[in-house]
């Protein structure tokens, strides 16, 4: 008996070794083919920019070719829920936003878990909100003038977004909620036809994301008052944050980062990860992302994982305390 028990341990010992042994030099043979990087939202926004930027220097380290796959649609469940399905094997990998976050609340029912049908990789950059006025239309210039006019108004000062959900969205439901004041969200079809309204006089603030909003800017057509994110934008050094500027524990700050469906192997995780690291020090990648306005920041998979739970509790609260809705 005892000899059968210690038959079967050693060959229980064996299966795990071998089965660590097959994932390191399957991590070391890695990649041996291109790898499809799922974009859940349309070409050329700040997201698809990212992951080409990325994808063009890992295949440079890795030797293989980071094809770009566009699926947009149902505010990036379409994608996602693509990359739920996939197979595990470390050729198939997303970048997603706050949606991640959120979608869950916005939604109702998904296809796919958030946190239990994928892997973390990293946290990659956040790209900053902020929030702006119609520069010859609006007197306010600063966050409690905001908050004053607001309350002046009960109702009737609006702010517009990209849509219902939308990381704009939703920072002009915090500030709202914060400020305790009641201000009417006018969502759109996107962020250009809502930036076109703001400064067309149509709607009063926006709390736009700096890769669109930063050209109009610094045209004088719309002004800034604060960003949205803890830290100052390195675009717009010059303006406050809002938590800074009169709303003390605000922050909204919109990030990306890389995920890998379930059950994909640790050591191709880590691989993944390194990789991505290692191209957001390169110059070139922090000169395009500074282009948009994106901030590098980069993490480990269990930091993105405490991340995401914290980001779901937040705003989960915050979309039911507005009754928020995707339609």
């Amino acid at each position: 008996m005892i000899r059968r028990t210690l038959l079967a341990s050693t060959a229980a010992a064996l299966c795990t070794f071998s089965a660590g042994a097959s994932f390191a030099q399957s991590a070391d043979a890695y990649p041996a083919k291109p790898i499809k990087w799922v974009v859940p939202f349309p070409p050329a926004g700040a997201m698809d920019t990212i992951a080409r930027t990325l994808g063009e220097q890992m295949s440079r380290k890795l030797g293989q070719n980071f094809v770009i796959e566009n699926r947009p649609g149902a505010g990036g469940n379409i994608g996602v829920d693509a990359v739920a399905k996939a197979e595990p094997d470390g050729y198939t990998m997303m970048i997603v936003a706050n949606g991640m976050a959120v979608n869950k609340f916005l939604y109702g029912k998904l296809s796919y878990d958030p946190l239990k049908d994928f892997t973390p990789v990293s946290l990659l950059a956040v790209v900053p909100n902020v929030l702006v006025a119609n520069a010859a239309q609006s007197k306010a210039k600063t966050v409690p003038e905001v908050i004053a006019q607001a309350k002046a108004k009960s109702g009737g000062v609006t702010f517009a977004s990209a849509g219902n959900g939308t990381s704009i969205h939703l920072a002009g439901e915090l500030f709202a909620s914060m400020a305790q004041v009641d201000m009417l969200h006018v969502p759109y079809k996107g962020s250009g036809p809502a930036v076109t309204d703001l400064v067309g006089g149509q709607v009063d603030y926006m709390f736009d994301s700096v890769t669109s909003a930063t050209p109009h800017i610094r045209s004088g057509k719309l002004r800034a008052i604060a960003v949205t994110t803890a830290k100052r934008s390195s675009v717009l050094p010059d303006v406050p944050t809002i938590a800074e500027a009169g709303l003390p524990g605000y922050e909204l700050s919109p990030w990306f980062a890389v995920y890998m469906p379930a059950g994909t192997p640790q050591p191709i995780i880590d691989k993944m990860n390194a990789a991505l690291l290692d191209a957001m020090k390169l110059p070139e990648v922090k000169t395009r992302f500074a282009a948009i306005g994106a901030e590098p920041i980069g993490s480990t998979p269990k930091e993105l994982e405490a991340h995401l739970k914290a980001e779901m509790a937040k705003w989960g609260k915050i979309i039911q305390e507005r009754d928020i809705r995707a339609n």
